[in-house]
């Protein structure tokens, strides 16, 4: 599978960027995944590598053919780039029958292909498969109902996935009815001998294909009806849809039609899979069953996955990159527990978590052994002691000097006469405090920022409820789900969220002392958004 390669990549229409400047590396063999909110750029980003949106400019390039290049006016067209597309709308033909709806795509395939000698190569694996009459019987005799009367079509179908042959191949070995103990050895030789005969006529390889000069000879044609066959059956035991293929999509559930969509745009082997939400239409349990689905069909197939969705919960648990997008802007592209661990600023932090991450706001200055005393709350005191050592004046010349660079660069694209000044703009994250009584950010006056403004970013899980705490918190609410509850705690003004494990039952109004552990507090500028360190906090 190839690898994806997005350069500089921006679309635009008008003043409004719905991704800007993107540069992206999708390894061979990923699962990435597309997070971000509504309208964010992640459908933009998918449509145009596939080719169904034309980039305004930039560079994108699917293994070591470059498919869109705007400074050289290169842009091969969708159906050249061998991608498959699965939609949140599975797009299902309601009178075509499952066979029909995977096996259409494959029906409009002409290009060059290996010419084959498929009566040679079926009659040999006839011959293989015949060798051995006792499998065959064992297969067979399993398809007997309760009266003892074989079910054809089950025995079609389990023929096929035991052989990895066609339809009509099966039928074929079906009709020699060897559970009646007939005997096939001459049938072996004249299949054999048809064989022979075949590669004596012409030269044909392993896999009994015309061969001339040491190459495989080539014709501009479509699927036969053998191949087209194979395919369908290759992937409908992929995703265990075997049996229906004489159904109707009306008359499967939604997974199964999930299923049949899947299926059909795995058949034409795309070097690529982009999907676009497509659990979506699904319920809770089914989507979870079909996330289990999707990361078995990608160890099994080895394909590139490219996977949009605004839950960062299937983000989470699918993805081995996930990019997350805001406002067409990538804000990290990482590992899922890295972005959930080491959020690179504070729309990350907030976006991936659930339930979300605590923010309180800070004044702090570092000390002499590394610590930034902290004031945070309504006047409490408290440490905050980075994992590794840490110097925030440092700290924060290195974010002035970047965002020099940054204003810099910015200038000299505005100089250029191609230039279009962003409409939708960048802004640092708005990110909400909880309070006990809610204020309308929209009345408050920008507040003055200096470098002693911080952020703090507590995960609900390391909030704890301790026998002896170092601050005191009130129950303010508690939802318990069995194994945990979801609670919230009033400290001063201030609502924390926290998860804690086990059946306990929580009384609102009872004092409770609290204590934050873990050494993954995360520390941010408030200034920037960006994220300074990690460490432990203490009251």
């Amino acid at each position: 599978m190839p690898e994806i390669r997005l350069e500089h990549v921006t679309k635009r229409w008008g003043k409004f960027y719905a991704v800007d400047d993107l540069d992206l590396v999708i390894e061979d063999n990923a699962f990435v995944t597309l997070l971000g909110p509504s309208g964010c750029g992640k459908t933009t980003t998918l449509r145009m590598i596939a080719g169904l949106e034309t980039p305004t400019s930039g560079r994108i390039t699917i293994g070591d053919q470059v498919v869109f290049d705007s400074q050289q006016g290169i842009n091969v067209p969708a159906n050249k780039r061998k991608v498959g597309f699965l939609f949140q709308n599975y797009a299902l033909w309601p009178n075509m029958t499952v066979y029909d709806n995977i096996a259409f795509g494959l029906s409009n395939i002409k290009e060059p292909l290996p010419t084959v000698d498929f009566e040679a190569k079926n009659a040999a694996r006839l011959a293989e498969i015949l060798k051995d009459p006792g499998q065959v019987v064992k297969i067979i005799e399993d398809c007997r109902d309760k009266k003892g009367k074989i079910d054809e079509k089950k025995a079609y179908v389990k023929l096929i996935d035991a052989f990895t042959i066609s339809i009509y191949t099966a039928k074929k070995l079906y009709n020699y009815h060897l559970e009646q103990g007939k005997d096939v050895s001459g049938e072996i030789t004249s299949l054999q001998t048809k064989v022979d005969a075949a590669r004596k006529a012409q030269t044909l390889n392993d896999r009994f294909e015309v061969v001339q000069n040491g190459q495989v000879v080539t014709q501009v044609r479509k699927l036969s009806k053998e191949e087209i066959d194979l395919s369908v059956r290759r992937v409908s035991r992929i995703v265990k849809i075997g049996m229906f293929m004489d159904r109707y999509p009306a008359e499967l559930s939604g997974g199964q039609q999930q299923r049949v969509a899947i299926a059909r745009t795995l058949a034409p082997e795309p070097s690529v899979l982009f999907m676009d939400e497509p659990l979506s239409n699904l319920d809770a349990k089914l989507r979870l069953e079909m996330r289990y689905e999707l990361q078995r069909l990608h160890v099994e197939t080895g394909s590139t996955f490219v996977y949009v969705t605004h839950d960062q919960m299937e983000a989470m648990t699918l993805a081995t990159q996930i990019c997350l997008i805001n406002n067409g802007v990538l804000q990290q592209y990482d590992a899922p527990l890295t972005v959930y661990n080491r959020p690179d600023n504070l729309f990350v932090a907030d976006f991936v978590g659930n339930p979300s991450i605590n923010f309180v706001e800070a004044k702090g200055k570092q000390q002499a052994d590394g610590s930034i005393a902290l004031e945070v709350f309504a006047g409490r005191k408290a440490t905050f002691r980075p994992s590794s050592p840490l110097n925030l004046e440092q700290w924060f010349r290195d974010r002035d000097a970047h965002q020099a660079a940054q204003a810099e660069e910015h200038r000299k694209k505005a100089a250029e006469k191609s230039y279009v000044e962003k409409g939708n703009k960048d802004e640092t994250f708005r990110y909400h405090i909880a309070k006990v009584v809610e204020e309308d950010d929209s009345l408050q006056e920008e507040p003055v920022l200096t470098n002693e403004d911080l952020v703090l970013g507590i995960r609900p899980e390391f909030l704890d409820i301790v026998d002896q705490g170092s601050l005191e918190g009130e129950i303010y609410g508690a939802m318990p789900t069995g194994m945990e509850s979801t609670i919230k705690v009033r400290v001063d003004d201030f609502l924390l969220t926290g998860v804690i494990f086990g059946s306990s039952l929580f009384t609102i109004g009872t004092k409770v002392p609290l204590s934050v552990s873990g050494d993954n507090i995360l520390l941010f500028d408030r200034k920037s958004g960006r994220h300074i360190a990690s460490g432990k906090l203490e009251f």
